[in-house]
């Protein structure tokens, strides 16, 4: 839209979308967002490809011509709404050997609207977003130091999120409010898993002491209503030492009040902080005005978690295989947990597993 109800900075829309192997060996995470009352568009990819992060970011100034999905070498293409989108990159002519990529997103199950999403510091509303979220499959090709990888149906999938509303942009003064209404801890999941003939969406953001304040399970099946199943909690096993979880268990329970399990095994980790423009990233970060035609493109060496302290206070995706009632899957467990959270065992920003 050209004309917002609202004058807020931090009006915003926004999407993203994880594209992976099942073999856990690449990431691919692409975004692209427009932000109305600060005049900006701006998008980015990171590929996560073995211990490397190959990053490419771009962002300009944003014109009345809003069905352009355009920054600089990215581009979202709208081929069939809600059915099929290509995602491209372009390489850097200096660097042939960049990263570039050429991919068709094929939706597999119809979109699935993610409950209101609010948040506040103190009396001020700081977040309220509409989200859908969708998974499906893709082809495609994807280049990166000078290799050509082949996206390919059955052995890839690709899950997306679209939302839009206010969330906060960097460069505002917090005032009193932020100084002293500071967040004692932060717990958030959010998990889309594709399988053959289902798909599940479970999302859960809790205080620093447990209190729920955004709870979903809900599975879709080709033919059915959205079928709710319960209230879910999450065991996670973390890489000791860490805020890195390895595996989890997620306890869900059907409309027959039967218990389900589902099971999570990480295969890949792409910090959101890290290239793709998520706080606390020091670099870059969405919303931001670089001026006209910025582009950056960078690698990153993630053999090393040490060398980046700042993605322990950001989002992870992960890729990951699941299990569900006999079935195998695939999807995303983007995970973050900052600050106390009392039922993981975390007393503060310090505190990691045993």
């Amino acid at each position: 839209m050209k004309h917002l109800v609202t004058g807020d900075r931090n009006a915003y829309d926004r999407c993203i979308f994880q594209v992976f192997d099942h073999r856990g060996r690449a990431l691919l995470i692409a975004g692209l967002g427009v932000y109305p009352n600060t005049g900006v568009i701006d998008a980015y990819a990171t590929l996560r490809l073995d211990d490397r992060m190959h990053a490419v970011r771009a962002s300009d100034a944003l014109t009345d011509d809003r069905m352009n999905l355009t920054v600089g070498p990215l581009r979202i293409t709208v081929d069939e709404p809600l059915r099929r989108l290509t995602l491209h990159c372009d390489a850097d002519p200096d660097d042939p050997g960049s990263l570039s990529y050429d991919i068709t997103w094929h939706a597999d199950f119809p979109a699935v609207w993610e409950p209101h999403h609010t948040q506040r510091r103190g009396d001020r509303l700081m977040l309220e977003g509409r989200r859908f979220v969708q998974a499906g499959s893709c082809t495609g090709t994807i280049r990166a130091a000078g290799e050509e990888i082949a996206v390919t149906a059955g052995e890839w999938t690709g899950t997306r999120d679209r939302s839009w509303g206010v969330r906060p942009i960097p460069g505002e003064e917090g005032g009193r409010a932020a100084e002293e209404l500071r967040t004692e801890g932060f717990h958030w999941l959010w998990i889309p898993v594709r399988f053959d003939d289902r798909f599940l969406m479970v999302i859960a953001q809790e205080d620093a002491d447990g209190y729920r304040t955004l709870s979903e399970a809900v599975l879709v099946r080709d033919g059915h209503h959205d079928i709710q199943l319960g209230w879910p909690h999450t065991d996670i096993t973390y890489r000791p030492g860490t805020r890195h979880p390895e595996r989890a268990v997620v306890h869900l329970t059907d409309p027959a009040r039967k218990p389900l399990e589902l099971g999570v095994e990480i295969l890949a980790s792409s910090p959101l902080a890290i290239g793709a423009g998520y706080p606390p990233a020091t670099d870059w970060q969405h919303g931001t005005w670089q001026g006209r035609g910025w582009r950056d493109r960078r690698s990153y060496d993630l053999s090393d978690p040490a060398v980046h302290p700042m993605a322990t206070y950001g989002v992870t995706d992960h890729s990951a295989r699941f299990t569900l009632d006999g079935r195998t899957g695939h999807g995303i467990f983007e995970h973050g947990t900052f600050g106390r959270h009392d039922p993981s065992g975390f007393s503060g920003y310090d505190s990691v597993a045993g």
